[in-house]
């Protein structure tokens, strides 16, 4: 009976998610206490051996991402599960599907590429970069095409999402959209660093976007009307553009939020996707505003927090215009700005937990080194010629 029903599509991440989820507490807990044991026993150890723990770890992760990215492809674009929401599978894959899985294979593809030209012919790399970056936006042009007619077949007049009571406030969108990209483009001019991603960036970029999509799996608990509180899952991205910048954290963040879209498919606009999954997402990077700020250099802890809460300010604003632009009809009559506010309040409960893994991971001497150490080589000798 239960491998029949991990074997339903429909039901295949609901059965496989308290599994997974008690599995990555135990694996998390097992990876602590040993390196706990470690620096009470044998300190000069500690170092390499958490170095291998840390990849075990990620490792994990990867595999668990793995298989709950190919668990929820094969549910939300089932057979079953599009008759059981009233959806058409035939247009969602089609609209939602194919151009996501496009968008996000150009980006690795475009990201990847420039990684092993700036690496063996740096002379050529910014070419590739434009090319890369032209190919990009024509990439998510085309999903925005995509959802647009998505939303004029299937949202447009369904008497639901725009009704006498309710309505999908386009233009707002559209302008609340620009308005967030700007201000999180603009703020990574703060830090010096050049986007340019060589094979050590590139690498920590996979393996933090693979545990940050592992983890929010593992949810404490679900919102009815999407989104969840996760298990740190904003922790590897997050730490990520505190080592290397914001420019490459917000990259990251765009590629991992639209993964996040592939997870938890609530798309009924081409901006509102914008808002809840790309910006939303980026706007985690800016997690490593405060990383150079020299007043606070003996404090880690603090810059990593401070950067997380406003990272995740910035998150909580993109989720608030689309949920009270777009989103006007779950309401119910109610304020919708006050109903927006209050109901994505749950981001700062994700933050809170952030911060707490920041603090604890930050209180290390090794790690502060270790990660002093990936902030002093992240640039080759090539890159800072150019």
């Amino acid at each position: 009976m239960f491998l029949s029903s991990l074997l339903s599509a429909v039901y295949a991440v609901e059965k496989f998610e308290p599994i997974a989820k008690w599995l990555t507490i135990g694996v998390i807990a097992a990876v602590l206490l040993c390196g706990l044991i470690i620096f009470l026993v044998k300190r000069t150890a500690f170092a390499p051996v958490c170095k291998w723990l840390a990849f075990g770890l990620a490792a994990f992760l990867l595999v668990l991402a793995i298989v709950f990215f190919a668990l929820d492809i094969a549910k939300n674009y089932s057979d079953s599960y599009a008759e059981e929401n009233w959806l058409d599978k035939r247009i969602l894959v089609r609209l939602v599907l194919l151009p996501l899985i496009v968008l996000t294979s150009v980006a690795l593809c475009a990201l990847t590429t420039f990684s092993i030209v700036a690496k063996c012919a740096p002379s050529k790399k910014k070419l590739v970069g434009l090319v890369g970056g032209i190919l990009c936006a024509l990439a998510l042009l085309f999903v925005l095409i995509c959802l647009a007619l998505y939303y004029k077949e299937k949202i447009a007049n369904d008497g639901y999402y725009n009704s006498d009571s309710a309505t999908v406030k386009q233009v707002a969108l559209y302008l609340s959209a620009g308005f967030t990209v700007v201000l999180i483009v603009g703020l990574t001019f703060i830090d010096k660093e050049k986007l340019g991603f060589n094979s050590r960036a590139l690498a920590y970029a996979g393996i933090c976007v693979a545990m940050s999509y592992a983890l929010s799996y593992i949810k404490l608990w679900d919102m009815p009307a999407g989104g969840s509180v996760t298990l740190v899952s904003l922790f590897p991205v997050m730490l990520y553009a505190y080592i290397f910048g914001m420019k490459k954290g917000v990259f990251v963040g765009f590629v991992y939020g639209t993964l996040q879209a592939l997870q938890d498919p609530w798309i009924i606009h081409p901006a509102q996707f914008l808002l809840d999954y790309p910006i939303a997402f980026s706007a985690v990077g800016l997690a490593g505003i405060f990383r150079s700020l020299h007043a606070l250099r003996k404090a880690p802890q603090v810059k990593f927090a401070l950067g997380a809460c406003l990272a995740g300010t910035m998150r909580f604003v993109c989720h608030v215009l689309s949920g009270a632009l777009a989103f006007e009809a779950y309401a119910e009559g109610q304020n919708v700005w006050a109903y927006s506010l209050g109901y994505n309040a749950y981001v700062f409960i994700d933050v809170a937990l952030v911060v707490v893994a920041g603090i604890f991971v930050l209180s290390s001497k090794t790690f502060v080194k270790t990660l002093l150490s990936l902030q002093n080589s992240k640039t080759t000798p090539t890159e800072s010629k150019n």
